[in-house]
């Protein structure tokens, strides 16, 4: 009797290794893959004759247009444009992409990690007129999807290698995800200026602390918001001659959202310092920190001239966008 037990279980420990195994490699094989590209770069699958003519012409007015706040022309998106036999294989694995499928049915879906992962693509089909009116009704949309994947998928590659900056939670309350190529160049009580050097300059952090109430919510947010940051770049960051202020040519672009769960202004603009013609693109996150009764200041800027800096930006953008009240 015994030995008849001992028999059976063995032969359930060999069939319950068995089906562990076939499930393992049923997983393996259906594991999707990683996506690629580089950040902010988006696939566009459409006809080459479409590409070229109206069509073309309204998504490289919507998904190529101006990144706003830069001092140069640089597009929301670098595209590479493939007809659809193209779309096969690696191409399919690139983490945006846009799919016109011309002469069937007219609609719009959004697939998320359909071929890899992270991954969000666009498919609008239809024909002529009802493929740019879809275009015009849901790019918005698509954009904002789209940039919410390019963040997440920068702070990942920032998360692989990251600066400690335990004064940060000491001194302001707060953490951030930032690389361990900045380093601090100016610290106090209630500020700090963290840089990273770039080849052809340098790109920049200014985190402080501000009593509730200094930037006002009405009509006059955005001179409110100009005042602030100017009196704090005048006295914290040091210049030869002249003050790092607001550029006055050019009024910033105001938006509203919020970071970590709390109402933030987003303003995007140019910074310059006269004397010296030097200029830059910036971007200011105004946050309210209700229950500790201030305004948290976060602002990203980048001296490199002659050079794009979309994609600095960005980076700065993420970083801040990670931030997390203790």
């Amino acid at each position: 009797m015994k030995k008849l037990s001992l028999v059976i279980i063995c032969v359930l420990c060999i069939v319950s290794c068995t089906e562990t195994k076939r499930n393992k490699n049923k997983a393996q094989k259906g594991a999707m893959a990683h996506s690629v590209g580089k950040i902010n770069e988006l696939s566009v699958v459409i006809d080459n004759d479409l590409w070229k003519g109206k069509i073309g012409d309204t998504i490289r007015k919507y998904f190529g247009a101006e990144v706003p706040g830069l001092p140069q022309e640089e597009p929301l998106f670098s595209m590479r444009q493939m007809p659809v036999e193209a779309f096969s294989g690696l191409a399919r694995k690139n983490r945006t992409f846009l799919w016109i499928k011309n002469g069937e049915k007219s609609g719009y879906t959004v697939l998320n990690n359909k071929y890899a992962t992270p991954q969000v693509g666009a498919v609008i089909s239809g024909t002529g007129n009802e493929i740019i009116d879809l275009i015009r009704k849901h790019h918005e949309t698509i954009i904002s999807k789209y940039k919410v994947t390019e963040t997440k998928e920068k702070q990942k590659r920032i998360r692989k290698s990251l600066e400690k900056i335990p004064q940060l939670p000491e001194k302001l309350g707060i953490t951030l995800k930032i690389p361990t190529a900045y380093r601090v160049a100016i610290e106090e009580d209630s500020f700090f200026w963290i840089r990273k050097d770039i080849p052809q300059g340098s790109m920049n952090l200014m985190i402080y602390e501000l009593p509730l109430g200094t930037v006002t919510k009405d009509s006059n947010t955005v001179s409110s918001i100009i005042k602030m940051r100017d009196s704090i770049g005048a006295k914290k960051i040091p210049t030869e001659v002249g003050n790092f202020v607001t550029e006055e040519a050019y009024a910033p672009y105001l938006y509203e959202t919020t970071l970590d769960g709390r109402f933030t202004f987003e303003t995007k603009g140019t910074w310059e310092i006269k004397d010296r013609f030097m200029a830059g693109p910036f971007v200011n996150y105004v946050i309210e920190d209700t229950p500790n009764n201030r305004l948290v200041v976060l602002e990203g800027f980048v001296f490199a001239p002659s050079v794009n800096k979309r994609d600095n930006m960005f980076e700065l953008e993420a970083i801040m966008k990670s931030i997390k009240f203790e």
